[in-house]
């Protein structure tokens, strides 16, 4: 059964919100478990749909813009979720923790039911249709340069704080400022994904690739180390439209398809930080910043094969597949729910 997309929005938002409960209430390691794997599934389908919704909202010029606001909460919520979900575990203990987030899925889910219109299921040949895209080679190449992407920047940023403290020489005090200087410049970004998506990925990792092989040379000096730190944070998850707006392109802008492209994602961030932990124990503090530089290596790798083929802005651009091509579809059917 199809749904449409803000029924669906509003009904995973609720298993998210259950699986918090569950979390925050939880007495045992498997309850626990059980809990994080239904926020996990929950949260990644909700992009997949919200994305999809994007699509579906917005003209094909100016859709990386629309996937760029989207994918801003993504990121920007792992990037202070974090630290603020550690702060308050620390000062209330782990289950405030839970409970603050089951209080913003709460707000979220008032503010999708306020502010999202209805629209009615997308046009789909069913999930067959969906799932065949998968058999494209290139749709598979872009989810993996998606993870390597975030992969890169998350391996360094998972360890900034001892890396200022500790190499630097950056007080502790001063470096949330500096992480947040860190998170700008994504709406640039995403304007240019609508467009040049390949050559916003090449550059965009090519530089992430400088600035991270930079910082871990120049780690002791602050004035170099703070440029390369707002240079990976102006290339780094900023490339994120570009990254859905490739996706789009190389299958199309359905639910699955992007709910297996945020999980790609969030496969970045895991394995980034995962890799980048190994990386400090085993070589210390600079380990990290070369460990993402090699990704980003990786990465622009796979890119370069694709990048040889565009030419002109126009064939760079492609033509929009299946779900969300059609704005006018929107303004004919959009009512309020």
């Amino acid at each position: 059964m199809r749904l449409p997309p803000r029924t669906a929005l509003l009904v995973l938002l609720a298993v998210f919100l259950a699986g918090n409960v569950l979390a925050a209430t939880a007495t045992g390691y498997g309850v626990m478990l059980t809990a994080r794997i239904v926020t996990g599934v929950a949260s990644q389908a909700f992009f997949g749909v919200a994305l999809s919704l994007c699509a579906r909202l917005t003209r094909p010029e100016i859709r990386g813009r629309a996937v760029a606001v989207a994918l801003n909460g993504l990121m920007l919520g792992t990037l202070l979720g974090l630290p603020l979900s550690t702060l308050i575990g620390e000062r209330l203990g782990w289950r405030a923790a839970f409970w603050a987030v089951s209080v913003l899925a709460l707000a979220a889910g008032a503010a999708t039911a306020a502010g999202v219109p209805w629209l009615g299921p997308a046009p789909s040949g069913g999930l067959r249709a969906e799932a065949g895209v998968f058999a494209r080679p290139r749709l598979w190449r872009a989810p993996a340069t998606s993870t390597l992407v975030i992969g890169a920047t998350f391996a360094a940023f998972s360890y900034f704080n001892p890396i200022l403290t500790g190499l630097t020489g950056f007080p502790a005090a001063t470096v949330p400022l500096l992480l947040i200087a860190y998170g700008a410049a994504t709406a640039v970004v995403g304007r240019l994904a609508d467009r040049y998506a390949v050559p916003v990925l090449a550059v965009g990792l090519l530089l992430n690739l400088l600035f991270l092989g930079g910082f871990a040379v120049l780690a002791d000096a602050p004035v170099p180390a703070v440029v390369c730190l707002l240079g990976i944070g102006l290339v780094g998850v900023t490339m994120n439209p570009a990254m859905a707006t490739r996706v789009q392109r190389a299958g199309n802008a359905g639910p699955l398809v992007n709910s297996v492209h945020t999980s790609f994602i969030t496969l970045g961030v895991i394995v980034g930080s995962s890799l980048g932990a190994v990386a400090l124990d085993a070589r210390g503090l600079r380990a990290p910043l070369w460990l993402g530089a090699a990704l980003a290596a990786l990465g622009l790798l796979t890119v370069l094969p694709e990048l040889r083929r565009t030419g002109g802005p126009a064939r760079r651009g492609g033509t929009p597949v299946a779900h969300g091509a059609a704005a006018p579809e929107v303004r004919e059917t959009v009512r309020r729910g």
